[in-house]
């Protein structure tokens, strides 16, 4: 399961997640292996989600050419459980009493962990600590590249993310019903507020998030992730509503409203009601459209795909949004 072992005793565990992504996981090795902390001061736990070979053998790699005194293991948990299964199963087998949680899809800094341990170590101690993500965003900004920038906003992400052990075993980790990469961290986030104490912001500690290549309507896949929402809204409604969503998206249920009520309008003998219901639903798909389009790239390709997405977006949110209200059992809009 692992390379061989360093400093018994090491202050910082990394902790990266991966799903068979090895030339992500490469770049982000490489950089956590150039850290400018001492390296018998942290260990790099790497969670092998997709039980893939090729990662197994990267991370091997890694390990035998880690710097003296540092420590890269290779785990390989139960099968696709997603991320915060995966986490869990990595901060629970380290040594450290820091967790550095960061994605196989980021660059750290060389002083990443120099500034996130030094954050942890302020009087007070923070319960954690949340670093800096960058995002380089390409010459044509996509409406998946300015999504992606949402990371550089965000209050608490295990993107870049410094957590007290101690801390982690009082709230029992991460939530292991949230199976998709959403919502985890902010349910960490306000469990270590209201039960252990203070969480708190470290610019210095930086990782770099490049944007990466996905394939034509990734969007229509990401509103699976508003399920989660609903189990996010159950635990922390009052929280839910302070810093992730005000108010329900309205104007989605605007626009299934008026495109299911259309056809029924017409059905019963109302043209022109069905009329102006479908104007609506067709209206408000096209105001989604441009205001994803706002200041992104004008291309054919991305303006078609943001019509063709934007048509069917404010539907599967819906579906995604009452599936998990039930699901979950919670009055969830």
């Amino acid at each position: 399961m692992a390379a061989p072992m360093g400093n018994p005793s090491p202050r910082v565990s990394v902790v990266i997640p991966t799903w068979r992504r090895p030339q992500l996981l490469r770049r982000c090795l490489d950089a956590v292996l150039a850290q400018r902390l001492e390296p018998s001061a942290w260990e790099v736990i790497v969670v092998d989600d997709g039980h893939d070979d090729a990662t197994r053998t990267l991370v091997h790699r890694f390990a035998a050419r880690a710097p003296h005194g540092a420590t890269v293991i290779y785990l390989r948990p139960a099968r696709g459980r997603g991320p915060a299964v995966a986490r869990n199963a990595g901060w629970r087998v380290a040594r450290g009493d820091i967790i550095a949680f960061t994605d196989d899809d980021t660059v750290p800094d060389p002083d990443w962990l120099v500034q996130g341990e030094r954050a942890m170590r302020v009087p007070g101690q923070p319960a954690a600590v949340c670093g800096a993500v960058k995002v380089p965003l390409p010459p044509r900004i996509t409406d998946h590249a300015r999504m992606t920038e949402g990371l550089t906003r965000a209050e608490f992400v295990t993107a870049n993310a410094f957590v007290r052990r101690s801390a982690l075993v009082t709230v029992k980790g991460f939530d292991e019903r949230f199976r998709r990469a959403w919502r985890e961290d902010s349910d960490l986030q306000f469990r270590l507020l209201d039960r252990v104490g203070a969480v708190l912001p470290c610019p210095q500690a930086v990782v770099t998030h490049p944007v990466r290549p996905v394939g034509w309507g990734v969007s229509l896949g990401q509103q699976r992730n508003t399920f989660f929402d609903a189990l996010l809204y159950k635990k922390h409604p009052q929280r839910y509503r302070e810093r992730i969503r005000r108010v329900p998206p309205w104007d989605y249920y605007l626009i299934v409203a008026a495109a299911l009520a259309a056809p029924v309008l017409a059905w019963r003998g109302h043209p022109l009601m069905a009329l102006a219901a479908g104007a609506l639903a067709v209206g408000g798909m096209l105001w989604l459209a441009l205001r994803r389009l706002a200041h992104t790239s004008r291309s054919p390709g991305h303006v078609t795909e943001m019509l063709a997405t934007s048509a069917l977006i404010p539907f599967l949110s819906v579906y995604w949004r009452l599936r998990g209200a039930l699901h979950f059992r919670t009055p969830f809009l």
